[in-house]
């Protein structure tokens, strides 16, 4: 009981800045829970699914092989993108498709690209302000908190150490409560971007791979000029 006195002698403003840290605080852990399981099994189904791509035989082989390694759909966005192109579609009058087939190829993968990125990222923003804001609502809490007690300790005669302690001290917890917070936030943002990034390397990689694989070489080119021009 003692321990809830804080909240029970706090005010509508110290109570709602503890509920505000509560729900950060899970709003935090639920994120960091989610994506720490999500980029785990990315890091691991990533080099399996890029290594069974370059292993198959063919094309139709290899999109089959990263569907069945790719769990949470991080390469085979790419794949299918740059598939699109294989089979195009009948022409129609865009801009988009007056480009040429490497043009096509490398807008349709970065759009992909950025698909996945996007999905990599989310979170990201989350954590990073709990991480900022965090021990400074816990210190707006104890402002307050500070302030409340100061002003009801002015109308009950004189004021003391003893008297004043316990306030403070109580005061003081929402400080604690937005460090508690914010530590954990700003870790799992640091952790969770390293792995962050070395996805995003490795499917760039593979993005830029793939263009290289579809794109007709110069050999091929020039020799398809020519026989034009016989």
């Amino acid at each position: 009981m003692d321990a809830l006195h804080w909240w029970r002698q706090g005010d509508a403003v110290t109570q709602a800045t503890a509920l505000l840290l509560l729900a950060m605080s899970v709003a935090s852990w639920v994120v960091i829970v989610w994506k720490t399981r999500f980029l785990l099994r990315a890091s691991a189904d990533l080099p399996r699914s890029s290594g069974a791509f370059w292993q198959a035989p063919n094309w139709p082989q290899a999109m089959e092989h990263v569907r069945s390694l790719d769990r949470h759909n991080i390469l085979l966005p790419l794949i299918l993108a740059a598939n699109t192109l294989q089979h195009p579609a009948a022409p129609t009058p865009q801009l988009a498709s007056q480009a040429s087939g490497q043009q096509q190829l490398t807008r349709v993968l970065r759009q992909a690209l950025h698909q996945v990125l996007a999905r990599l990222h989310w979170g990201q923003v989350l954590l990073a302000t709990v991480g900022a804001t965090a021990p400074f609502v816990g210190l707006l809490g104890t402002v307050w908190g500070i302030f409340h007690a100061l002003t009801s300790l002015t109308g009950g005669g004189s004021i003391s150490i003893d008297r004043l302690a316990g306030p403070v001290g109580e005061a003081l917890i929402m400080t604690a409560a937005g460090l508690v917070v914010a530590i954990p936030a700003v870790l799992a943002y640091n952790w969770l971007g390293r792995s962050i990034a070395q996805l995003e390397a490795d499917l760039e990689g593979f993005a830029h791979d793939v263009r290289e694989l579809l794109s007709p070489s110069p050999s091929t080119g020039a020799t398809t000029d020519a026989s034009t021009n016989d």
